[in-house]
């Protein structure tokens, strides 16, 4: 059984809270079946027209048996923009992956989500699909993934209506070892609503983690978020930066 705690400190320069999960952020690269773990902390301060503070933490708990894999993941975060009061945003998440195939896995997930800051006062997701291993090297992996999901979703902005909808989620993620020290993650997804191909959200994070000595790291991360349809006043494109220190254990 491998035991391992992420606890990390993030000062982020940031305008947007995270609507679609980045699964592979979560996956750990580890051979050792049993549990594994992460807690982070982190908080972000902000000026230019207005002030940001925003604080939030994530539990995420793993456990591998063979080639059964299970994920669950559970974020929360506090932003005070300017003077008002805090408002929150919550995302948890839970993913089972099957490995049929050296290559191949067949994956389900469910999400619940809400985001007083984008106006979601609720979102709800079940999915499914194959996830494809592109690559043989040990020094860089590329995945795919096809899945379909089935969204409802509540929001705020007193003019859409309650919204229950099929949409595909495709990823293609790359995560590239340079060195043993070093790690490069990127990972885009794209989400479109069957019924209307023009609804869609597209996803990518980019990040670079650097040991800097036995388990002390260096992280920086880069979001983009674009969603076609957003709640009335929210802006479609919303994006983060992210620099933080990890401590890590097994």
């Amino acid at each position: 059984m491998k035991n391992f705690l992420f606890l990390a400190l993030l000062c982020s320069i940031t305008y947007s809270q995270a609507q679609i999960l980045n699964a592979e952020s979560l996956r750990k690269v580890t051979d050792t079946s049993g549990f594994s773990g992460a807690a982070s902390f982190n908080f972000s301060l902000k000026r230019n027209v207005n002030d940001f503070f925003t604080l939030g933490s994530d539990i995420h708990v793993q456990y591998k048996n063979n080639n059964h894999l299970a994920l669950f993941k559970n974020d929360v975060n506090f932003q005070k923009i300017e003077g008002e009061k805090f408002e929150n945003s919550l995302i948890s998440h839970l993913r089972y992956n099957y490995r049929f195939h050296p290559r191949i896995a067949w994956e389900a997930f469910a999400q619940g989500q809400y985001n007083k800051i984008n106006l979601i006062d609720f979102r709800g997701l079940i999915g499914t699909g194959p996830r494809f291993k592109l690559t043989t090297s040990e020094n860089y992996k590329v995945y795919l993934g096809t899945l379909a999901m089935l969204e409802y979703e509540e929001v705020t902005d007193g003019v859409t209506p309650l919204q229950r909808n099929l949409r595909g989620s495709t990823y293609v993620s790359f995560s590239f070892y340079p060195t043993d020290r070093i790690s490069i993650i990127s990972t885009t997804y794209y989400q479109p609503l069957f019924k209307q191909f023009s609804d869609y959200r597209i996803s990518s994070q980019s990040s670079l983690a650097v040991d800097l000595f036995q388990d002390f790291a260096v992280k920086l991360s880069h979001t983009f978020i674009y969603d076609a349809f957003p709640a009335v006043g929210i802006p479609n494109s919303q994006y983060e930066f992210t620099t933080g220190f990890a401590y890590t254990f097994d």
